[in-house]
């Protein structure tokens, strides 16, 4: 490992050298190309530079511990020399994750289908929460949120809401979001007091540019039609609603959101590529993109991955038996405790793997 990372270092240092080269520097394909290069290696960099500088000094507060006659230095070195291994351990494990194979999709962005599983408007106002949930989070990270297609329950809950979240790293900190998400809470239309289960659905799909997957437009069948929904008022008078279906895989693809059909085409368009590659991926490397159909479950309240407890103010999660008692602050779109433990879970068991 260290062999690795000593190599690493030196192409950081080639790569800074080249950078500030002014006939690189004025190659602006060449340049971004090395910088890019660049950011993808100075995390470890960095992580190696301190494991060194660890080393460096332990070994000095050995020699201390050696050669010291003074018993309040030879107690000081002690002292350091076990904080010091413990910061050593702790580069090291972080330096493994590190050099883990990165996953190609991280720096994606993505389209997000949420869901009203089983529990009827209940589960359509969940769906609802979760979708200003995670766009309070986006916004907290500067990330584009824009909505490519919904379907309103009309007591203020969605059916369903697909989202194009864009931004830096949004499909490294969001994949882990898919799957079943159960709330407990009392409705309001609940005059008995009683605690109601519902369920919601979350696939998360890194979204496809076209050099990613190839759509063959005589596989395509676009209708055209009159929404039906919300959006002013030419929305009803135009045939401005788009229904795309990819007749090979039978996916279909709906949106009129948007009162222009082209628009309408356009988001569609970005859905279907989404769930296409989605479905590449997963046929060319299970480990590496679940089925689509794994991710998002049955929309009942089994195989969930997470449980909000509204009386409680808990949200646990259960793939890693987390639980936080900040319920309020998490549907405020504070989920960086949240997803943060989760993504070292995920990436301690990758680490496993590896060494099996």
């Amino acid at each position: 490992m260290f062999g690795q990372l000593a190599e690493i270092e030196k192409r950081y240092d080639e790569l800074n050298r080249l950078m500030s080269d002014h006939k690189i520097i004025q190659q602006q394909s060449e340049f971004q190309k090395l910088a890019k290069e660049q950011s993808e290696i100075a995390q470890i960099v960095k992580e190696y530079q301190e494991w060194k500088k660890n080393v460096r000094q332990l070994e000095e507060n050995q020699k201390i511990l050696e050669e010291e006659q003074d018993a309040e230095m030879v107690d000081m070195a002690r002292e350091e020399v076990e904080s010091l291994k413990q910061e050593k351990e702790k580069n090291e494990v972080q330096l493994k994750v590190l050099l883990l194979p990165k996953d190609p999709r991280d720096t994606k962005n993505v389209i997000m289908e949420i869901r009203a599983g089983t529990g009827g408007d209940e589960a359509g106002l969940f769906c609802a929460d979760l979708f200003r949930m995670y766009s309070r989070y986006a916004e907290t990270l500067k990330w584009k949120v824009e909505i490519m297609s919904s379907s309103e329950t009309g007591v203020g809950g969605f059916k369903e809401v697909i989202l194009s979240i864009q931004g830096k790293g949004v499909f490294s900190k969001l994949k882990y979001e898919a799957g079943t998400h159960r709330v407990q809470r009392v409705p309001t239309t609940e005059t008995q007091g009683r605690i109601h289960t519902s369920a919601v659905t979350v696939a998360i799909m890194p979204e496809a540019e076209d050099v990613d997957i190839q759509v063959n437009p005589s596989d395509l069948k676009v209708d055209v039609y009159r929404s039906s929904g919300p959006g002013g008022q030419s929305v009803n008078t135009t045939d401005s609603a788009v229904r795309i279906t990819h007749v090979p895989s039978g996916l279909v693809v709906v949106c009129q959101d948007e009162k222009s059909q082209h628009k309408n085409k356009d988001k569609a368009m970005k859905v279907l590529r989404a769930r296409l590659y989605d479905e590449e991926q997963r046929k060319q490397q299970e480990e590496l993109a679940a089925d689509r159909k794994q991710q998002i479950g049955s929309g009942d309240r089994s195989g969930r991955i997470r449980t909000y407890n509204f009386p409680q103010e808990r949200v646990t999660d259960h793939r890693i038996g987390l639980t936080l008692h900040k319920l309020s602050q998490i549907m405020e779109g504070d989920l960086d405790e949240l997803l943060g433990k989760v993504t070292l879970y995920f990436q301690a068991e990758a680490l496993k793997g590896s060494q099996n």
